[in-house]
């Protein structure tokens, strides 16, 4: 007969208490593992510091002073300021009535081509509004 070892039974007995108290600490433990490990890598790498404050962080704008306002400044200097103004304005007008000529709609359009031609040859108020008005 061959020699065969009894089965040794092991008998293990959890009380709900002991369970609950070593997850609890468990838990614990590797909370404090991941707030240390967190803070050495903080405390001993300097460079990774300063993009991170400055991300978090929003820069501070003071205002402006109130030299730089508009009625603070010297009458010529308005008037520099409102001639590039009127230079930027008449810009974008000119732009604007470029891409209204460019546009394929409008070279079919007879009214929008009419009033098209009179602002180019003789421009006026009327001729700028009906050319916004008829070239969209």
């Amino acid at each position: 007969m061959p020699y065969r070892a009894r089965r040794r039974e092991m008998k293990i007995s959890l009380s709900p208490l002991s369970l609950i108290l070593s997850v609890a600490v468990g838990l614990w433990l590797g909370f404090v593992a991941i707030a240390l490990s967190a803070w050495l890598l903080w405390s001993y790498l300097p460079q990774v510091q300063q993009p991170l404050r400055e991300a978090l962080v929003p820069p501070v704008i003071a205002p402006l002073p109130p030299a730089y306002g508009t009625q603070q400044q010297a009458p010529e200097q308005n008037h520099m300021f409102e001639q590039y103004k009127e230079i930027l304005r008449k810009q974008e007008v000119q732009q604007a009535e470029q891409q209204l000529q460019d546009n394929p709609r409008n070279l079919s359009n007879p009214k929008c081509q009419f009033w098209l031609q009179q602002n180019r040859t003789a421009p006026t108020e009327k001729s700028r509004a009906n050319v916004l008005e008829l070239c969209n």
